[in-house]
Parts: structure tokens; sequence; C-alpha cells
């Protein structure tokens, strides 16, 4: 069996910003609106908290280290989408927080009201981490879900398996 030659296009990464965008898009439609999820729309956004450009509480980052999942669904406010990622106000355990998320930081992104995901890979991120997630729990009626490629979820993953 013949091995494929490395390629010399970056297609992973012209991949995952392509993708990575659209979650930009379903932001920034929302932003439109005022911040009003059309229907029963609602979205978990995951992101690595240590990621440049993320800007959480120093309690959150305490918390949650590594990752965290929040809830885009009845409690938030000032939503502002830029090209290079996000802000909003959340609340968690009744504490109003504002957190600043580049799109480069998120891992994956859900909505479960229509059984819509994406998930990726961040630099240095492989494959065979187990870690598990930790939700953000945020203030929300809704308790976060998991969506993966075996769910039967439209769940797109994005992993070219680089050669090391």
């Amino acid at each position: 069996m013949t091995e494929a030659p490395d390629s010399l296009i970056p297609y992973d990464d012209i991949v995952q910003e392509a993708l990575r965008a659209v979650v930009g898009r379903v932001l920034g439609q929302v932003e439109t609106t005022g911040g009003t999820l059309p229907g029963a729309h609602h979205f978990y956004i995951t992101f690595k908290t240590g990621a440049p450009g993320v800007a959480i509480p120093p309690r959150l980052k305490e918390r949650f280290p590594d990752e965290m999942t929040i809830v885009l669904q009845n409690k938030f406010w000032d939503l502002k989408v830029t090209p290079e990622g996000f802000s909003v106000g959340l609340t968690f355990n009744q504490i109003p927080s504002t957190l600043v998320v580049p799109f480069s930081a998120i891992t994956a992104f859900v909505d479960p009201a229509v059984d819509f995901g994406l998930q990726f890979q961040t630099a240095g991120e492989h494959e065979d981490d187990d870690e598990p997630l930790h939700d953000a729990e945020n203030d929300s009626p809704a308790s976060p879900v998991e969506a993966g490629p075996d769910d039967g979820s439209n769940v797109v993953t994005v992993d070219f398996g680089r050669k090391k």
C-alpha cells in the first residue's frame, strides 16, 4: 500500500478556517436581529480557555483551566461579532460576565434544535486526548448535550490526520 505524499497545500487549515467562518456567520445573523435566536435554536459553544485572545473572568479561568462550554439561548446579551471572534455577556451563578472568544479557540459548535454540529482540532490537540469536557454551567434553562459523529447528528469533524 502506498502512502499519500505530504501536501504542500494546508488543506486542513483552510477547511477549518472556512468552517469556523460558518460559526461567525451564524452568530453574526443573531447579532443583527438584536440577539434574538429564531425558533428553538440555541447554541453550545466549546472553546479552549487558554487560547490566545480568549478573555474570561479569572474565576472562570480557574474553574475551567483548559476548556469550557457556554450556552447561548435565553440569558445572554451584548453579542458582538468581529471577523476574528465574538464577545457575549452571560451569567454564571447569577454573576454577570463578559467573555471574548476568538473563532480560532472554538473546538465545538452545536445547535441541538436542528441536530447540527461542528467539531474542530486546535493547535497541539490530538485525537487520542480523552480528557472530559467541563460545562460552564452558565445560567440557562437547558442542560448541555453531547453531540458526536455516532449520535446520528449532523456533526462535521475536521481532522486530516497530520503525519508526525
